[in-house]
C-alpha cells in the first residue's frame, strides 16, 4: 500500500473550510477528500471492529438517509455536488444517491458514476480488516487514479467533535484546526439549512421528552406541533426550516459549545501533529498562510498553486456580524464569548 501523508482539516463548519478544500484540490501533490465523514457518518467506519470489503463498500454506496432526504425535498446546500452532474445515473427520489457520490466523488471528477463503478469491484474484493486500513486503501486507490499524490487531506464541516475517533483510527495523522471569528461563523450558520436544523432537532427532542435528537423517530411526529411534525416525515417544505424565527444568539451558543468541546478534544493530539489556521488571517496574508499550510501537510508550496489559490480566495466576507442591528448583535456577541475566550487561550 502506498504510504501517503494524511491530514484532517477540522472545524465547526461555516468557517471557510469549503473554500479551503477547493484550494487544496488545486495542489498537484495532494489528494483532496471532501466531506467524507459527513457523507459516511456511521460510527462503525472509525471504530476498531473489522469489516469485510463488501461491508465497507456498503457504507460507501448506501444512500445517506439525511442527505438523500434533503435533496429529495429541495433543501440542497452548495456542498452537495452530485446534482450538478449533467448526466447522472442516481436520483434521490427513485434510486437514492450513493453516500460517497453526493460530495466526495464529484469533488474529484466530472464523472462520479464512472469512478463509483471502477471502485466497486476493487473495494468489494478487499479482505476483512480494520476500517482505518480500508480507508487507507481507498485513499491509495484514489491516489493511483489521480497521479499518485503523496499527501491526502480530508476536510469535513462540523468535524472537530470527531477528532478523538479520527486520531484513534489514524494515530499518525496531522490535524489542521480551521476556525473563524465566532459572530461571523454564527451568522453563516444561521443561513444554512443543516445548521438551522440543529436547534430545531433539539426543540423537537424537548417536545418529546428525549435526551437527544438522535432518539427521534417518525413516530414522534404525533407529539410535535404542526410546524415541526413534517420535519420527521418523508416530505417537508424547506421553508419550515429556513423561514422559522430562530434567535441568532442560538447559533452563537452552538458555535461556542462546539469550539470549547473541540479544543478540549484537540489537546489529546500531540502538539507536533496539529496546527491552527484562522480564516481571517488566511484572507489577510494568504500566501504566508498557504506556505505554512503546505509545509505542515508535507508538500511543496508551488508558485503556480499559490497564485491560483490566492485568486480563488474571497476577501469580502469578514465582518458580516457587525452589520446586524444592535438588538441582535449584543446577544450574539455574548453567546460567542465563551468560544472566543477558549480560542484566545488556545
Amino acid at each position: 500500500m502506498v504510504n501517503q501523508k494524511l491530514t484532517f482539516v477540522v472545524g465547526t463548519g461555516r468557517c471557510g473550510s469549503t473554500a479551503l478544500s477547493h484550494i487544496i484540490n488545486l495542489h498537484p501533490d495532494v489528494l483532496s477528500i471532501n466531506e467524507l465523514f459527513a457523507s459516511v457518518p456511521d460510527e462503525e467506519v472509525l471504530a476498531d471492529a473489522p469489516l469485510s470489503g463488501p461491508e465497507f463498500w456498503g457504507y460507501l454506496s448506501r444512500p445517506n438517509p439525511v442527505t438523500n432526504s434533503m435533496i429529495k425535498n429541495g433543501a440542497t446546500p452548495p456542498e452537495f455536488l452530485y446534482h450538478r452532474v449533467p448526466r447522472r445515473r442516481y436520483d434521490a427520489e427513485t434510486t437514492g444517491i450513493p453516500a460517497i457520490s453526493v460530495m466526495v466523488l464529484p469533488h474529484l471528477t466530472d464523472d462520479p458514476d464512472a469512478l463509483l463503478d471502477a471502485l466497486e469491484p476493487e473495494v468489494t474484493s478487499w479482505p476483512t480488516r480494520r476500517p482505518a486500513d480500508h480507508w487507507r486503501a481507498l485513499f491509495a486507490t484514489l491516489g493511483a487514479r489521480f497521479g499518485n499524490p503523496g499527501a491526502v487531506v480530508e476536510r469535513t464541516g462540523l468535524s472537530i467533535g470527531r477528532v478523538p475517533e479520527m486520531h484513534h483510527a489514524f494515530p499518525d495523522a496531522r490535524f489542521v484546526h480551521l476556525y473563524r471569528e465566532g459572530p461571523d461563523c454564527a451568522v453563516s450558520m444561521s443561513r444554512h439549512f443543516s445548521f438551522r436544523m440543529i436547534p430545531l432537532l433539539w426543540e423537537m427532542a424537548g417536545h418529546c421528552g428525549l435526551e437527544s435528537p438522535r432518539l427521534l423517530t417518525p413516530q414522534h411526529a404525533a407529539q410535535l406541533p404542526p410546524d415541526l411534525a413534517p420535519l420527521l416525515s418523508d416530505r417537508y417544505d424547506p421553508a419550515l426550516v429556513m423561514e422559522r424565527p430562530i434567535p441568532i444568539s442560538q447559533f452563537g451558543t452552538l458555535w461556542s459549545e462546539t469550539i470549547v468541546d473541540g479544543l478540549r478534544k484537540l489537546e489529546a493530539v500531540p502538539a507536533s501533529q496539529r496546527t491552527a489556521l484562522a480564516y481571517e488571517t488566511l484572507l489577510e496574508e494568504p500566501e504566508k498562510e498557504l506556505i505554512r499550510l503546505a509545509e505542515f501537510i508535507g508538500v511543496e508550496p508551488h508558485r503556480t498553486w499559490l497564485e491560483a489559490s490566492v485568486a480563488h480566495l474571497d476577501g469580502g466576507r469578514p465582518g458580516a456580524a457587525r452589520k446586524l442591528p444592535e438588538a441582535e448583535l449584543t446577544p450574539l456577541l455574548e453567546s460567542c464569548s465563551p468560544g472566543m475566550r477558549a480560542l484566545a487561550v488556545h
